[in-house]
């Protein structure tokens, strides 16, 4: 792809070509498969990719970290946002999108996504995809949520829309009888001499078909493992997602852009100051139908802040928020939705209403506490217009990637017409080469150090110190040097004595969370401006003069593993490096 203004954005000695020589510390791979392309993750971008590559007659295989339904599409409760409705326009839904992504969005990639986001939506349904319609018209019903103009939010089972999808994508899968690795946790990406992309090495958690680790040889790999949450105390987020992605596309020598760009979600059920790990999401449909946010004394707070009110772009309401816990001293603000009455709380938000009734509320009668969490990473790894990272053979799609859609601030219900849009990209590259045999995978020792078990909750409760809705220079700083502290205690103990964690799942995870800390934290300690959901208490406004550009970031292969930060040279988003562009051929 050439694309004017989506130039490379810079290096400082091209690594990438070759990789980091960073590896995992793990067995040997005691199985293996062959394949013409490994999928990583079976959320709706994951199996949309194995989908359409294996109808084009490639071999696939996918492989997930816990069951095939288990991902984080499955908890989407508001749905997928396409121009479907009477009256609405891609062009309407490109400059929603435009301004939720507060400056930074890549212009050509969002126009992709609203204009084959409809008809992506249609081949779903087609896939078995049932979304809920009207009683009287037949018609998809369709909903607002924040940043958005007009109702162009398809929903199923109310507030289930995930959990549909993941049913009829699994289904189709299963029909389709493409093979898959369930409960599998990938660890590194193999390479050959070249650099370019030979399968990936994993580990099988528990007994099956393949236990312990193994690798699957395929000369393209598709990432699609989802979001790193977890790097967090408190998020939406399944415990599978701790940023192994990320991690691996970095220890390959792909860059990665806009980590800094994390989004809370404003309205996530308050358990109180130490709940840890998921926590229940309300879902912004419910603003969307008329729910409105107030602070203990009823006060509506977000009237006058926004012309949208409540349904402002989630950075803005998340903000709001936080101001006014700040001003009042308190640990949450309310969702109140006490007029919709017991029919409409029962019959369009079942699945919200159970979980606030579990945890001793009811939102038929009392406001629903809420504050923000962890919710959805903007950045990942960079991609092109077809999903190729600057890896050859390596692609990205979903949550894990960065495409240029997102900028600054994800609107509402885009992630999964994100997945789907590019995920069918992907595939269609892949279909369009030929494929020949890769040269041998390069053997590469394991030269990281392992993070202990323990580890997890340090990285999360320095990160939601340090990094989360609020930041400044010092909080930051402070992060900074506790999570290089980890990473240097560890790197002494291999080099100088030759000991490191115990390899297994709980201290890959723990080093995968490191990884993507450290990339969050720099970018975020590079990044002097407040844009989107980055919100610097030391640098409160937007700067486009000198901040309207991408933070690109990849891992050197000298330097004791230093991390690369370069900024783009313009708000262009920057493309994969000519150079490295996928080939699939010997």
């Amino acid at each position: 792809m050439s694309t004017p203004g989506r130039g490379p954005a810079g290096s400082d000695g091209g690594d990438t070509a070759a990789g980091t020589g960073i590896r995992l510390h793990a067995p040997a791979p005691g199985w293996s498969l062959d394949a013409d392309v490994v999928v990583v993750g079976s959320g709706v971008a994951g199996l949309t990719a194995a989908l359409r590559c294996a109808a084009a007659g490639r071999r696939t295989v996918v492989v997930t970290k816990a069951r095939l339904d288990d991902g984080s599409t499955r908890w989407a409760q508001g749905g997928i946002a396409a121009a479907l409705g009477d009256g609405d326009t891609p062009e309407q839904h490109l400059d929603d999108t435009l301004v939720a992504g507060a400056g930074l969005c890549d212009e050509e990639a969002v126009r992709l996504l609203v204009t084959e986001g409809p008809d992506a939506v249609r081949r779903l349904m087609a896939a078995g995809a049932v979304f809920d319609t009207s009683a009287e018209t037949g018609e998809i019903e369709l909903t607002r949520e924040g940043g958005h103009h007009r109702r162009r939010i398809a929903h199923a089972g109310g507030d289930a829309t995930g959990a549909e999808i993941s049913r009829a994508l699994v289904e189709a899968v299963q029909a389709a009888g493409i093979e898959t690795v369930e409960n599998a946790l990938v660890l590194d990406l193999l390479q050959d001499a070249q650099g370019r992309t030979a399968g990936v090495t994993l580990h099988v958690m528990g007994e099956g078909q393949h236990d312990g680790v193994g690798a699957v040889h395929a000369p393209a790999v598709i990432l699609a493992t989802g979001g790193m949450g977890q790097v967090f105390s408190a998020t939406t987020n399944p415990s599978v997602s701790t940023g192994d992605g990320v991690a691996l596309a970095l220890r390959a020598g792909a860059e990665v852009s806009d980590l800094e760009f994390v989004q809370f979600h404003p309205t996530v059920l308050f358990l109180g100051p130490d709940a840890e790990g998921q926590q229940p999401l309300v879902s912004e449909a419910v603003r969307g139908e008329g729910a409105y946010l107030v602070d203990a004394d009823g006060v509506r707070f977000m009237q006058g802040q926004h012309e949208l009110a409540e349904l402002a772009p989630r950075d803005i309401v998340a903000k709001g928020i936080m101001r006014r816990m700040q001003e009042q001293g308190a640990q949450h603000m309310y969702l109140d939705a006490r007029h919709f009455g017991a029919e409409m709380w029962e019959q369009r938000f079942p699945t919200i209403l159970a979980a606030c009734r579990s945890h001793g509320i009811d939102p038929v009668t009392e406001p629903i506490p809420v504050a923000p969490a962890a919710h959805y990473a903007s950045g990942g790894v960079r991609t092109d217009l077809h999903g190729r990272t600057t890896v050859r053979g390596l692609y990205a799609c979903g949550e894990v990637a960065c495409t240029g859609v997102h900028g600054a601030n994800r609107l509402a219900s885009n992630s999964l017409l994100e997945g789907l849009v590019f995920a069918e990209r992907i595939a269609d590259d892949i279909a369009a080469q030929r494929f020949g045999g890769n040269g041998p995978v390069v053997p590469v020792p394991a030269t990281g150090p392992l993070q202990p078990a323990a580890a997890r909750h340090e990285i999360q409760r320095i990160m939601t110190q340090g990094a989360g809705v609020l930041r400044s220079a010092d909080s930051l700083a402070v992060a900074a040097e506790a999570l290089e502290a980890l990473y240097a205690t560890a790197l002494n103990d291999l080099e100088a004595h030759g000991k490191t964690a115990e390899p297994g799942v709980d201290t890959w995870e723990a080093t995968n969370l490191l990884c993507v800390a450290r990339v969050l934290v720099a970018a975020a300690q590079r990044r002097e401006e407040t844009r989107g959901c980055h919100w610097r208490e030391d640098h409160p406004d937007r700067d486009d003069a000198d901040w309207r550009r991408h933070l690109v970031v990849r891992l050197s292969a000298t330097e004791k593993r230093a991390l690369v930060v370069v900024p783009t040279d313009s708000a262009d988003f920057p493309s994969v490096h000519p150079l490295s562009t996928p080939s699939l051929e010997q």
